[in-house]
C-alpha cells in the first residue's frame, strides 16, 4: 500500500494503522508540512517504506507505485487560508500533484484503487445541513475547496477512462493529536503566549463538526474494505461527526484544559457574516447516514473530539 502525504497529521495515523494490522506500507512524502517524527517508529520495520519525494515531480512517482496496488492519496496543502493570498499553492499541490499521481497510475501495471482524502469544503455553503453525498450543485467557496472538487472529478474521469477504482471520502474537521494547523493549535498557540487573552478569528458563532482522528481512520477503513468486497467503480462517503460545535465553545473547551480561569475572549468581527477569513464556510455538518447504515458510527462527538485532541496536544 502507498500513502501519499503518509508524514503528516492524518498520513501518520493511518500509517500506524496499516503497519499494526501487518500490512506493507510505503510513504511518499515531501516534508513539508508532515514530519518524521510522526512515522520514525516504523523506519527499521521491514515492511515499512518511506520515500522523500514530491508528487509536483512526475519523476519522483513512477518507481513508488512499481509495487504498490491501493493508493491512499492524502498529500495536499491542508491550510485553506492560503489561497486568499497564494490560490496557486492549491493548483500545484492539490490539483496538479492529483494528475501526476493517477498518470503515474494509469502507467503502472500493479496500482488499482485510489482512495482519496477529500474534504467538506467541496459543497461550500451548502443549505441543506446535515449535508448528504448526494448534495448539489456543488459551489466551493475557497481555492481549497475548488481544488479538492477538481480532484474528485479528475479521480472519477481516470476510473473510467483507464479501468481504475476510486473511494473518495469527503471529512469533517479531523482533530487530534500531530496536527499542527486548525483552530485548535491556533488557540493553544495563543493562550500560551498570552494567557489572559484569546483574539477568535469571527464573531466565534461558527457551527461545525468535528471528529477524533482514530474515529477517522476507523471509517476509512471500514468504507475501503466495504468498497473493495464490493468492487465498485467509484463511491463517495462523508465521515464526520453527528453534530456540531461553535467555535467559541472551542475556545471555552481549550481554555479550561490549560487550567485557565477568566480569559478575555475577543472576536475579529471577521469577513461577511461573522466568517473567519475569506473561504471560511460558517455552518458545516456532513450527513454520515450513508456510512452509518454500513455499521461504522463515531465512539466521540465534536465536543468530546475536542476535549481530547486539547489534552493530546498540550502532551507533545
Amino acid at each position: 500500500m502507498l500513502v501519499t502525504g503518509g508524514a503528516g497529521f492524518l498520513g501518520s495515523h493511518l500509517v500506524d494503522r496499516l503497519m499494526q494490522l501487518e500490512e506493507k506500507v510505503t510513504v511518499l512524502d515531501n516534508l513539508s508540512s508532515g514530519r518524521m517524527t510522526n512515522i520514525r517508529r516504523w523506519v527499521n520495520n521491514p515492511n515499512f517504506t518511506f520515500i522523500e519525494a514530491d508528487l509536483k515531480k512526475p519523476e519522483d512517482i513512477n518507481k513508488t507505485l512499481q509495487e504498490s496496488t491501493r493508493v491512499f492519496h492524502f498529500a495536499a496543502n491542508p491550510e485553506v487560508r492560503v489561497g486568499e493570498t497564494s490560490p496557486k499553492v492549491h493548483l500545484e499541490e492539490n490539483l496538479m500533484a492529483t494528475f501526476n499521481l493517477l498518470e503515474a497510475m494509469r502507467r503502472s501495471r500493479r496500482a488499482e484503487t485510489i482512495v482519496f482524502a477529500s474534504t467538506s469544503t467541496v459543497y461550500g455553503d451548502a443549505s441543506t445541513i446535515p449535508t448528504p453525498e448526494d448534495y448539489g450543485p456543488l459551489i466551493p467557496i475557497s481555492t481549497y475547496g475548488a481544488t479538492k472538487l477538481a480532484c474528485e472529478a479528475l479521480i472519477a474521469s481516470y476510473t473510467h477512462t483507464f479501468n481504475l477504482n476510486a473511494l473518495i471520502i469527503r471529512l469533517a474537521n479531523i482533530v487530534g493529536p500531530r496536527s499542527n494547523h486548525g483552530v485548535i493549535p491556533d488557540f493553544i498557540k495563543k493562550l500560551k503566549t498570552n494567557p489572559k487573552k484569546l483574539e477568535i478569528l469571527g464573531d466565534g458563532k461558527q457551527n461545525k463538526s468535528y471528529l477524533y482522528v482514530d474515529d477517522c481512520i476507523d471509517a476509512i477503513l471500514h468504507t475501503t474494505n466495504r468498497f473493495i468486497e464490493d468492487d465498485d467503480n467509484v463511491d463517495v462517503y462523508n465521515i464526520g461527526s453527528t453534530n456540531q460545535t461553535t467555535v467559541r465553545r472551542i475556545a471555552e473547551i481549550v481554555a479550561q484544559e490549560m487550567k485557565l480561569q477568566n480569559v478575555e475572549f475577543t472576536f475579529t468581527g471577521g469577513f461577511r457574516d461573522g466568517r473567519g477569513w475569506k473561504g471560511d464556510v460558517r455552518i458545516m455538518q456532513l450527513s454520515v447516514e450513508k456510512l452509518t447504515q454500513t455499521g461504522w458510527k463515531p465512539k466521540l462527538d465534536s465536543e468530546q473530539a475536542i476535549r481530547i485532541a486539547t489534552r493530546s496536544l498540550l502532551r507533545q
